[in-house]
């Protein structure tokens, strides 16, 4: 191997120490920013679940069971989040970091082995010098030649094991890049998929929530409230006409009515006539009875229904995905 090949693999090994050094600090950097940013979503979610709890408290039953339900499932899912930046600064950028050190040690061994290809440079600029000046002195272009070789040999020995150390280097860090990044992927689908599977139940729950029985209750205590201030007597203001003597007009007598003549027709044809045949007082005893036994078993079925929904809400309470794991996890303690 020549001197000129040799210096192209030299750089070429150079390359690729460079290209590393660079391209990885920057991956470190963004992981490492990546990392801190997952964390703060960490803490702003963990002040949205003490938000809702808090809110929830406020509200009637339903909002109440729907919101506390969410407000644990989206702590039990920061729980989830802060194993996703645990396992992210130590299996994705510590690692990264680590190659700062490492792409220093190689750089090391680059330099060390600069001294022997200049010494070499140097030898054969000389033998070519000495060719030049005394092409016939045999002895001096033997010595030349000599130290020029043995500057090669060294050069040679030096480029060897550089090569063999950068390419220990590049399977390292081909092997180290598809670890972190495959560790970064796999850390990241068991985050989304626990968090998949805890908001799942969370969207069913949400699905779950009655509106209408909240506001049921909501508008049963603005009508009672309704209902007491329309009962309260109200002392409706006198007019002061209602309060003056009648006038002496009023008091007199009224003037036959232009319909008097008809009182002079028999009352009692006029009653035949227009008389309704009214109903027997058994007959309407009967309807009386019928309708209080209708009356009776609707309320009846209304309390059936009511209690078979009271029973079932007793029986299949609404819990968040959280209380659930801590309940089966205790009953296999």
């Amino acid at each position: 191997m020549n001197l000129f090949s040799r210096e192209g693999q030299v750089k070429t090994m150079e390359t690729t120490v460079s290209h590393t050094e660079k391209f990885l600090g920057e991956f470190c950097s963004l992981l490492a920013s990546y990392t801190r940013k997952t964390a703060k979503l960490r803490d702003k979610a963990d002040l949205l679940a003490t938000q809702l709890l808090h809110f929830a408290n406020t509200e009637d039953q339903e909002i109440h069971t729907a919101l506390k339900n969410l407000a644990e499932d989206l702590a039990m899912v920061q729980d989830y989040r802060q194993a996703q930046v645990r396992d992210l600064e130590t299996r994705v950028v510590s690692p990264l970091k680590a190659y700062g050190d490492i792409v220093k040690s190689k750089e090391g061994e680059e330099r060390r082995e600069n001294p022997d290809r200049n010494r070499e440079l140097k030898e054969l600029q000389k033998l070519e010098k000495i060719r030049q000046r005394n092409p016939a002195d045999r002895q001096v272009i033997s010595q030349a030649e000599v130290s020029a070789q043995k500057a090669t040999n060294n050069a040679q020995r030096s480029t060897r094991q550089l090569e063999d150390t950068i390419t220990d280097f590049q399977r390292q860090k081909l092997e180290d890049i598809k670890i972190i990044f495959t560790d970064f992927i796999t850390v990241e689908m068991i985050f989304h998929a626990k968090a998949l599977e805890v908001f799942s139940h969370t969207f069913q729950n949400l699905e779950c929530m009655d509106i209408d029985k909240d506001m049921e209750l909501f508008t049963g205590r603005v009508r009672v409230s309704n209902g007491l201030l329309d009962n309260m007597p109200l002392l409706a203001p006198l007019s002061s006409s209602s309060l003056a003597p009648r006038s002496s007009s009023s008091l007199a007598p009224r003037s036959p009515s232009p319909l008097a003549p008809l009182a002079l027709v028999n009352y009692t044809d006029w009653r035949e006539v227009c008389s309704v045949p009214r109903p027997t007082p058994s007959t309407l005893r009967r309807q009386r009875g019928v309708e209080e036994e209708e009356e009776e078993e609707e309320e009846e079925e209304e309390e059936e229904m009511y209690e078979s929904e009271i029973e079932e809400v007793h029986h299949t309470p609404r819990l968040s995905y959280a209380a659930q794991y801590s309940q089966i996890h205790r009953q296999q303690k």
